[in-house]
């Protein structure tokens, strides 16, 4: 039997609300295990954790992923073909988030928002192979063995390092699939400054994994090109063949938003007319960041402590 080490890293002293999911999830005691990485850099606690995992897979979480009931069937299924070596799903905002993060979740989850990386944030489809686009690191399964041959996560990304590992295990030649019933339940940001931190982040994250790896894509730069497009337009504003194409994304932002508003049933979404051109500009303004700040390095010195609060054919406490 397929047996699974369910990785958490989290602040130290920080809540785990992961855990009333995953003692609810009515999976064999004997046949997982969890571990809580405590410290101050994900990457690395993820890293250690695997490293002290005895599972045969790993099962990469947030302390406040809640995982569906079936996630971990549907994984151990899904392995048994071992040509593929990672398998994920969706992070969905819960029904009880706020108006607010209910419209954080549309935006990511809008192909005008968020293009080819908005099924992270939605369940369509079928099981299917992917790449990094449709995976999210909340919820994420890696066969150890594969892992831990390729070298784990390179500790000097954060966010992004799921990305460029995703690169590395695609290029042996192993499958990566997405299947959307294996979703996680994760709450958005609660705050428009949190927002901004996030989308800002990201950003970061895409131009800092481009120059570890020397690999630029141009759709993920489109964010940065439309800042300059901006200063251009600012600079320039008289001219009226400049002005065009900032003319067509306002209609293209009106109409996305009066699609989800109609679509969601919420008069709220119509604020996205707000919200596509924030996440869009501050993405820029985040990979601008990366490129000037050069190759990141590991900042955190805290030290990093891995627990195994329960193993196999013992149950979750209680917390």
């Amino acid at each position: 039997m397929t047996t699974i080490s369910i990785i958490i890293p989290v602040k130290r002293g920080g809540y785990v609300s992961a855990f009333d999911a995953i003692r609810q999830s009515g999976f064999d005691n004997d046949l997982y295990e969890v571990l809580l990485a405590e410290g101050c850099a994900p990457s690395r606690q993820r890293n250690m954790a695997a490293k002290a995992a005895t599972g045969d897979l790993l099962y990469f979480i947030d302390d406040d992923s809640l995982l569906d009931s079936a996630n971990l069937s549907i994984c151990s299924y899904i392995m048994k073909d071992k040509q593929i070596a990672v398998v994920g799903g969706p992070s969905l905002t819960p029904d009880t988030d706020s108006w607010l993060q209910q419209l954080f979740g549309m935006a990511l989850s809008s192909v005008f928002g968020a293009g080819g990386v908005r099924n992270r944030y939605r369940a369509v489809g079928v099981a299917r192979q992917t790449t990094d686009k449709e995976l999210i690191l909340c919820n994420l399964v890696f066969r150890r063995s594969v892992f831990i041959s390729v070298g784990g996560f390179n500790e000097r990304l954060y966010p992004n390092e799921e990305n460029e590992l995703l690169d590395r295990v695609k290029s042996k030649g192993y499958g990566l699939m997405h299947v959307p019933e294996m979703c996680v339940f994760r709450s958005q940001r609660t705050t428009l400054k949190a927002f901004v931190r996030q989308m800002f982040s990201y950003g970061r994250g895409r131009a800092s994994q481009s120059l570890i790896t020397s690999s630029f894509s141009l759709i993920s730069f489109i964010p940065l090109i439309f800042i300059v497009y901006l200063t251009c337009v600012l600079l320039f504003f008289h001219n009226v063949l400049l002005m065009l194409p900032l003319f067509m994304y306002t209609v293209l932002v009106m109409l996305f938003s009066l699609v989800e508003a109609l679509k969601s049933g919420r008069i709220s979404a119509i604020l996205l007319i707000f919200v596509y051109p924030l996440m869009h500009i501050v993405n820029g303004y985040g990979l601008l960041f990366g490129l000037l700040a050069g190759k990141p390095v590991p900042v955190c010195s805290q030290e990093i402590s891995v627990s195994k609060i329960k193993r196999f054919g013992e149950e979750l406490p209680d917390f």
